[in-house]
């Protein structure tokens, strides 16, 4: 027993050494993100894939499933259910995400471009990995458009979260 337990915290401490989170409650799933699932025990249940634009993943025994707008508790508990009672008793079933789909910059920085998501990424930290600001930026004219919501700008400043999938505009200043 007591090496099944050890067995048990080395997955743990393996499985988080490359996974980037395991629980984002409030993260919802889309296309460009990259998940791992795994079942304790059965190596063939385990994937590695990235949600395409349809959102849906194909596992094995289940099929077809639709991942994007759940949390990783929610997917992990449908596997969980869809597992149960016909394939087994009581599947451990890990749910992780690998890497976030990138937000996008564009404006007045220096590199442009679609860049990976990290938790808790300010606009700073968004304009940092742009390689900074130009000369003529304005930092009064920043917007954030939302993944869903692409329509809206939000006003936004170097302190405002970013989440995964928005596109941040600056916009120049004037004089």
């Amino acid at each position: 027993m007591q090496q099944l337990v050890v067995l048990f915290v080395a997955l743990c401490i393996s499985w988080s050494s490359w996974v980037v989170a395991q629980d984002d409650s409030g993260y919802l799933l889309g296309p460009g993100d990259k998940i791992i699932i795994q079942v304790y025990g059965e190596e063939e249940l385990k994937i590695e894939t990235q949600l395409t634009d349809s959102g849906k993943i194909n596992y094995p025994f289940l099929g077809e499933i639709m991942a994007k707008g759940l949390t990783i508790k929610q997917l992990e508990s449908r596997i969980y259910s869809g597992l149960k009672g016909d394939y087994f008793v009581e599947p451990n079933v890990f749910v992780g995400i690998v890497e976030y789909r990138p937000f996008f910059i564009h404006g007045e920085v220096k590199q442009p471009g679609g860049y990976p998501y990290k938790p808790g990424m300010t606009v700073n930290q968004a304009i940092a990995l742009a390689a900074g600001l130009t000369e003529r930026a304005s930092r009064e004219k920043i917007f954030i458009y939302r993944e869903g919501n692409k329509t809206q700008a939000l006003n936004a400043n170097l302190n405002s979260k970013v989440s995964a999938g928005d596109t941040i505009t600056i916009e120049q200043r004037f004089f």
